[in-house]
């Protein structure tokens, strides 16, 4: 799993900045009981993208979909595999 040191130095590398807020908006259930491992299916999809956006505005767009596509290839995801639509499709697709 990417922490979120990882995911920060990412977004400087990629985009100048760290945009701490969006990674740990994206991560927030991580901790939870309900979801632990599985709260990339809460936030981890186009869904979560636009409500990133909303929150924080255009340019958590990129970063938000940087961290997931970081995220889902250490789940065996590739390009060429469908990007998840929402929490449903997520799970339809056999992520977690």
């Amino acid at each position: 799993m990417s922490k979120f040191e990882d995911h920060c130095r990412e977004s400087i590398a990629i985009f100048g900045k760290p945009y701490e807020e969006v990674h740990l908006w994206l991560d927030e259930f991580h901790t939870s009981e309900k979801y632990k491992m599985r709260h990339r299916r809460v936030r981890h999809h186009e869904a979560g993208i636009k409500d990133a956006v909303r929150l924080f505005g255009e340019a958590a767009g990129p970063v938000a979909r940087q961290h997931i596509i970081s995220d889902l290839r250490q789940e065996g995801w590739t390009e060429q595999d469908p990007f998840p639509r929402d929490e449903a499709h997520y799970v339809r697709i056999g992520l977690f």
